[in-house]
């Protein structure tokens, strides 16, 4: 007969542990506050050590804690994996994935096929939409991709998708007469701009050694692939990211103005992230590298 703790006070301490707050290991048991607080205290008794050091509205791990983490991680992973594996099989894998519109249809949709392709098994889910989503709180999605900053929140994995260069881009019928424009040029023409861009025109213009003078208008659009289709009509200049661009940059709809001494922002402006607990599933897995190394091919 094994001596071990109870199984729901060692599941309860591995959540608490991992996300670091008995809120957040309540929401994902699906049990209240305190009774993650009653089993952890029971394992603390059945130990006669503290696993946690308690104070207001946080818990940190003792080194016995930790200890007892990292070898519980070890051990529920291969349950996880053991009972997949066993588990009923299935012609088709789901994979719910939440993405920020623009690169949804300008990069990840045109390589969704090859992905399809080469797992043809997982079924991809998508949707979009510019506000970032809880991983903690939607249980429905597997994945987000958001823009602007990563999520920080215990339990979530959040990696950067890479560098993006993001530079002037305009339609060539702009520059008839100056094909190549300096920065004076640049900042007499009209500068689109994208609201939800972290990169602000100040910012390039200070980059390159000017002050973009104040209280100029500027049309702006809401959506990275709205303020490009408005340079690609000749509104203006769209200060985007060349990774959302491609398609117009190689179909000649577009041409970047970084040429000369002018210089271009290097910025991680997407987040792909997924749960910890599920950092081991694959078609989490497939997906996380799949996308990395798409990037890669582009480089």
């Amino acid at each position: 007969m094994r001596k071990l703790p109870s199984f729901f006070s060692l599941r309860a301490f591995e959540a608490a542990a991992r996300l670091q707050s008995f809120a957040l290991a309540s929401e994902e048991l699906h049990l209240s506050p305190s009774a993650i607080s009653h089993q952890v205290r029971g394992l603390e008794t059945y130990f006669g050590k503290p696993l946690f050091t308690r104070s207001f509205r946080r818990v940190e791990l003792t080194a016995d804690g930790r200890r007892l983490l990292d070898q519980l991680s070890v051990a529920f992973d291969l349950m996880e994996a053991a009972c997949e594996e066993l588990g009923p099989v299935r012609r088709s894998d789901a994979l719910a994935v939440h993405c920020s519109p623009s690169f949804a249809t300008k990069w990840l949709g045109p390589r969704l096929p090859r992905f399809m392709q080469q797992y043809p098994d997982i079924n991809i889910s998508m949707s979009s939409g510019a506000e970032p989503m809880d991983l903690l709180r939607h249980e429905e999605l597997d994945l987000t991709i958001a823009y602007g900053s990563a999520p920080q929140r215990a339990g979530i994995v959040s990696e950067a998708i890479g560098s993006e260069t993001i530079v002037p881009l305009c339609a060539p019928a702009l520059l008839k007469d100056k094909p190549a424009p300096t920065l004076a040029d640049i900042a007499a023409m009209t500068l689109i701009q994208s609201t939800l861009n972290p990169v602000r025109w100040s910012d390039w213009f200070a980059l390159n050694g000017m002050k973009l003078p104040p209280g100029r208008p500027m049309p702006s659009f809401d959506r990275a692939s709205l303020a490009l289709a408005a340079a690609v009509n000749s509104v203006g200049i769209a200060l985007e990211s060349t990774r959302l661009a491609e398609q117009e940059i190689a179909n000649g709809e577009l041409v970047r103005l970084d040429g000369g001494e002018l210089k271009s922002v290097l910025r991680e402006t997407h987040f792909l992230s997924y749960r910890e607990g599920e950092k081991n599933s694959k078609k989490i897995v497939r997906f996380r590298d799949w996308i990395f190394s798409q990037v890669e091919l582009n480089r």
